[in-house]
């Protein structure tokens, strides 16, 4: 009867852990996120690689799922993308670099003022375990907060469009992550 019980807890644990975040990388990514009022969903998440090096375990948030990149860019509704750190440490100008190769693949024409502004909230390292949130709330604009720390917003639905392309876009850089980001 004491081992059944135990099973008992046991699976409840897991069971219940398992409704509450997903595993990636070795990171916990919450099933749902808060983007100012409103409360969204895990889409999907997997793990930004460069070669063979594990740089973070990433996912997307949205009001409601979705595999349709074209459609989740376009959209002017709440979403995030939550960037959990597992290399040791990523450098600014690397992340810098990544991003505006990012921006290039997308169409960012009179967006170089929003883009320099949202390069200068990094100047550290993204060390392991940090958590980089990058949060599009409609009316209000593109967040960023680095370990639950506003760096800064940025205006506009042209921006957003642009920094989601980054993971989402047609011509990504990061394609095993648009698709698992996807739910794919």
């Amino acid at each position: 009867m004491r081992k059944t019980f135990l099973f008992i807890l046991i699976m409840a644990f897991v069971f219940t852990s398992i409704a509450w975040s997903l595993k990636i990388g070795g990171k916990n990514l919450p099933d749902e996120f808060n983007a100012g009022d409103s409360t969204l969903i895990l889409n999907g998440a997997g793990l930004r690689k460069k070669i063979i090096i594990k740089v973070y375990a990433g996912a997307l948030y949205l009001m409601q799922k979705s595999s349709d990149a074209n459609a989740i860019i376009e959209a002017d509704e709440p979403m995030a993308v939550k960037m959990h750190f597992i290399y040791k440490a990523v450098s600014p100008e690397k992340l810098i670099n990544a991003w505006n190769t990012g921006f290039s693949k997308s169409n960012i024409s009179n967006l170089q003022e929003e883009i320099k502004t949202f390069n200068s909230y990094f100047t550290e390292d993204a060390k392991k375990d940090d958590i980089y949130d990058i949060i599009y709330v409609p009316k209000v604009g593109t967040s960023v907060y680095m370990n639950n720390e506003l760096k800064g917003t940025i205006p506009g639905l042209k921006f957003k469009k642009a920094v989601f392309s980054i993971w989402l876009g047609e011509d990504t850089e990061l394609p095993k992550l648009k698709k698992a980001m996807l739910g794919k």
